[in-house]
């Protein structure tokens, strides 16, 4: 057996030796080179563009623009699903074109691209296509985007500048728990904007073969299909089968990265255009100011309770900053930050409304966690408010409200149902991880260096898989296996984890299995990778494959052992007969399905399976949570935190390789750390990106990184046939809860009674400061 098993990573070799094969990796013959014209307007209109003075610079081939797109008949780009798709009001859907003509609408808008024989030429170049430009007035507050007289993104919006608005739960009842509620806390709590700073910047290559009238896509994709998809039959307007897009190796995606960009398009139209291949990689700098961003959520939130502590009903208002563009995947964010605010506590009532808004700033989109994050800490910092305000230690707090095993499953009040769970269970292990009775005495020795110490003890949900999936299985004459996958690894160790599964299931050799992705000639249909989904979805369409594999199998094997077909069976990799000593491998009954003549005539030729995720158990949701322990230290002289000791006690339904979850994990962690302290993206009132660099946007780095203490719960998951839970966004959901709860607990009793994300060192010395400065 090998599932459930620790095993290391078959990438990782080829990833440090610096075998890893990126979008940039690849080159073509005759390859040239795009740049693009930004605008450095959050919102202008366009009045000429002049390329001339371009066009005559060395090694300049073309100079495109929005007048370009329009004569070439080019669609714009859609977004990737809008609220009603989930049973959500209709709301204002954008088209993002991709160069703009007319008015952009954020700093960063792409308006021209230059095509050259080398970046350096392209880039020399770009500087020089002169764009007039009449500003107009901007707003990136999406509170202030909603006042009267604000200025408008969208004209032609009947709403304004809003979007769409969703609500949740039952208002009424609602209402009448909070009029008997003995008290009710409040906060206006702020998750602001961060970007997914992947280490891999955006890049893609177009290449139009003018032979055969068809496109070659390399691209840095979470999910390859849906990028052909759009590509083909909404922008260039060509059968889908005419274009293949390829997604190699991926150095981070984070949902970024789930959804196409201009880019994508403009480098395949370039191509068709220059009749070369057209490559374009994004600087740092374009990163920051192009890339999709996440969260950019302000909600007012209250919690009721009774004498006894019991959670009467949560109301939730809250404002979510679209940017300029309804676009990508912005979709599921709306959703789960509001689905999820009653997090792993019994609520009997809610009211939740969620508005989205359009700014001058850059769109949003799904960023790891997508929503989760958002919920986590709206209900989180309730709790922790709550336990304070009546006398009751959080934890005990937590205790009294937690939903039952006995209650599963559970729907909770904003639409959700869970299928499994024991929330009080992991508190409890994650407290005991953390020495919990142990704090009082680590707490005086702070104390006696001069620092103030807090702890927090939070519990956080997600919802994960979402869709269906396809996988493939196929034997070769020689008897090794190919898993095809409709998924996609973007360092989530699919590789590994995949051929583990088939390992067992067929009882073979780890390394006679081969796995291939990311290719749309090579995998027939799938999703990607994105939501924490490949576990669930992925694993049970593969576990249908191999069963498939086996029932046609099984056939062969019955006419090769001379057995009636009702009496041969599968076990250890081999097919036997009832009552019999005689058997055969798999692997050598895959061979005969590969032969030229005889009785195997009457069999389809080669060996292969498919599945999918469809049906039930197989396509339902289904809820990761867990619970997490952090203990810190504040200087009050610097307002520098220094994370002590992090604990994490996760539920994973079941843990296909403990070490890759572990380390999914840890990687959500350092996410979710970063938007707690250091990460924010700013925008001045202009509209003017002020954190455009990494010396202004602070990612952590490894010396902020505690060691982090994780415990593996398996409570199998009732809405797959494996009992997985996703865990590839856990760790980013509980985190910046567990961190700013922990922070307030060390410098309340000096007066500081709230602070926003990210606490910086700056913003905790000012708070502190003023804090002490009030009580003179």
């Amino acid at each position: 057996m090998t599932i459930g098993k620790p095993a290391l990573r078959i990438e990782d070799r080829r990833f440090l030796t610096g075998e890893g094969k990126y979008v940039d990796d690849f080159s073509l013959p005759r390859q040239c080179h795009a740049a693009l014209v930004l605008s450095p307007h959050a919102h202008a209109d366009i009045l000429s563009i002049d390329i001339s003075a371009a066009s005559e610079m060395p090694g300049v081939i073309a100079v495109l623009t929005g007048a370009d797109v329009a004569a070439d008949g080019l669609g714009s780009v859609p977004p990737f699903f809008m609220p009603e798709v989930w049973g959500g009001p209709k709301g204002f859907a954008t088209l993002r074109p991709i160069l703009v003509a007319d008015r952009v609408r954020c700093v960063g808008e792409r308006v021209a691209v230059v095509i050259a024989e080398t970046v350096d030429e392209a880039r020399a170049a770009a500087e020089h296509v002169c764009v007039e430009y009449a500003p107009l007035a901007a707003v990136v507050d999406a509170e202030a985007a909603l006042a009267e007289g604000a200025p408008v993104i969208w004209p032609e919006n009947q709403t304004g500048n809003l979007s769409v608005h969703l609500k949740f739960g039952d208002a009424e009842k609602t209402a009448a728990s909070f009029e008997r509620a003995s008290l009710v806390v409040s906060r206006r709590l702020a998750s602001g904007r961060v970007t997914p700073a992947s280490l891999e910047p955006r890049g893609c290559l177009g290449d139009y073969d003018t032979g055969t009238d068809t496109f070659t896509l390399y691209t840095s994709s979470q999910d390859p299909h849906g990028f052909r998809r759009v590509l083909a039959s909404v922008v260039l307007k060509i059968p889908e089968s005419t274009l293949r897009v390829v997604s190699p190796d991926v150095g981070g995606g984070f949902g970024l990265k789930a959804h196409i960009h201009p880019e994508d398009a403009i480098v395949l139209w370039a191509s068709r255009r220059v009749r070369r291949p057209v490559k374009w990689i994004a600087t740092r700098s374009e990163s920051m100011q192009t890339d999709t961003q996440g969260r950019g959520q302000i909600v007012y939130a209250d919690l009721a309770l009774d004498a006894d502590g019991k959670i009467l009903g949560i109301r939730a208002r809250a404002f979510h900053n679209l940017g300029a563009y309804f676009w990508g995947t912005a979709t599921p964010p709306l959703f789960f930050s509001m689905q999820l605010i009653p997090g792993t506590y019994d609520v009997p009532t809610v009211d939740l409304q969620t508005q989205a808004v359009f700014t001058n700033i850059c769109p949003m989109s799904v960023y790891r966690g997508a929503g989760r994050p958002e919920a986590a800490y709206a209900i989180e910092r309730l709790m922790d408010e709550a336990a304070y305000e009546l006398g009751i230690d959080p934890r005990e707090f937590r205790r009294r409200n937690y939903v039952k095993p006995d209650q599963m499953p559970y729907s909770n009040p904003a639409g959700l149902t869970y299928d499994s769970g024991e929330f009080e269970r992991l508190a409890d292990e994650c407290a005991e991880l953390a020495d919990w009775i142990g704090y009082e005495a680590r707490k005086t020795e702070s104390a006696r260096r001069g620092r103030l110490r807090g702890r927090s003890i939070t519990s956080y949900i997600e919802i994960a898989g979402v869709m269906n999936e396809r996988m493939e299985v196929r034997f070769d004459p020689s008897g090794t296996l190919t898993i095809i996958a409709g998924t996609h690894s973007h360092g989530q160790g699919h590789a590994t984890v995949f051929t583990q599964m088939v390992a067992d299931w067929l009882s073979m050799d780890q390394k006679d299995i081969r796995f291939v992705q990311g290719d749309t000639d090579k995998v027939l249909i799938g999703r990607g990778t994105f939501a924490a989904r490949s576990s669930m979805l992925g694993g049970t369409a593969l576990k249908r494959a191999v069963d498939d594999v086996i029932v046609k199998a099984s056939k062969m094997a019955a006419l090769l052992l001379k057995a009636e077909e009702a009496n041969v069976y599968f076990e250890d990799g081999l097919f036997k007969v009832r009552n019999s000593n005689e058997s055969m491998p798999i692997q050598n009954v895959a061979k005969f399905f590969y032969l030229p003549a005889g009785p195997v005539m009457r069999f389809s030729l080669g060996l292969y399976g498919e599945g999918t995720s469809a049906g039930k158990p197989g396509a339902q949701p289904n809820f990761p949570n867990g619970s997490q322990v952090v203990e810190l230290e504040v200087d009050p002289d610097t307002g520098v935190v220094t994370i002590d000791r992090f604990f994490s006690v996760d539920d994973v339904g079941k843990a296909l390789n403990p070490m890759i979850c572990e380390g999914q994990i840890h990687g959500g962690c350092a996410q979710g750390l970063g938007q707690a302290l250091c990460e924010e993206v700013v925008y001045d009132d202009e509209g003017q990106l002020i954190s455009g660099s990494f010396m202004d946007y602070c990612l952590p780095r490894a010396e902020h990184m505690p060691t982090i203490r994780s415990k593996l719960i398996e409570i199998p998951s009732q809405s797959n046939p494996l009992g997985v839970k996703g865990i590839g966004e856990s760790g980013t959901i509980g985190t910046p809860a567990a961190i700013v709860n922990a922070v307030l607990d060390a410098v309340r009793p000096a007066g500081v009674l709230d602070i926003d994300m990210p606490v910086t060192p700056g913003k905790l010395w000012d708070a502190l400061h003023a804090a002490h400065t009030q009580t003179q």
